[in-house]
């Protein structure tokens, strides 16, 4: 392979490598492991109208796998209290909808993407050219490692801003905001969010910098 088209695809390489981190450190917390260490964390708020953690880590499983399997709405529409009143009315379960509309979309372009660098890797050791994917994964690392910053630098600065920015972006109008009393609210307060974006930037930050040090070109 010739030296213009190794650029090309170590180019390339660069340009999945952010998607690839991003994406696959999202499918990590969308797991009910990451709610069972985040309602345990010292200081997390209680839920003022009557959930437990027990509660919590009972109806957040379904609130989470609703979101990465193929069940419609009923899923979460068919969930009720003891007494038998829903677990989440029209505004929560129309919100959970566009929630898991974003997440597939989100999450069929990362694996698409992770393919597509997969595919490239082995290419690249069977192509005789691993050295040009290593420097395109070296510099996605570098890329990435820009991006996740900004981002964690804006969300430190005013998470709110960020929250409301983000939501802006994916969610039509004031669609994604509830009452206090509402089911989402009391599994999903404001600190489990400000944790997703802490951890999902720690765990995107690591994996850049193991990318852009732990492959930097040995001397000869």
């Amino acid at each position: 392979m010739n030296r213009f088209m190794e650029n090309i695809l170590s180019w390339i390489v660069s340009l999945l490598t952010p998607g690839a981190l991003i994406i696959l450190t999202i499918r990590l917390l969308l797991t009910p492991v990451f709610t069972e260490l985040e309602y345990r964390m010292p200081g997390f708020p209680p839920d003022e109208y009557g959930f437990t953690q027990v509660d919590r880590l009972e109806w957040s499983k379904y609130a989470i796998n609703y979101l990465v399997n193929s069940a419609g709405i009923d899923y979460l529409g068919d969930l009720k209290f003891p007494d038998g009143a829903p677990l989440y009315n029209e505004r929560e379960l129309n919100h959970m909808q566009d929630v898991k509309v974003v997440t597939q979309a989100a999450l069929k372009f990362g694996y698409i993407d992770m393919a597509a660098l997969a595919s490239l890797g082995v290419w690249a050791w069977f192509g005789n050219w691993k050295q040009a994917f290593k420097n395109g994964l070296r510099r996605g690392g570098w890329v990435t490692l820009a991006l996740m910053g900004t981002i964690v630098l804006f969300s430190l600065v005013s998470f709110w801003q960020f929250f409301v920015l983000f939501h802006s972006l994916f969610f039509e109008g004031d669609s994604w905001l509830f009452l206090y009393t509402d089911t989402l609210i009391r599994l999903f307060p404001l600190r489990f969010w400000q944790d997703v974006f802490i951890v999902e930037g720690v765990l995107v930050l690591a994996g850049s910098l193991a990318l852009a040090l732990g492959l930097k070109p040995r001397k000869q």
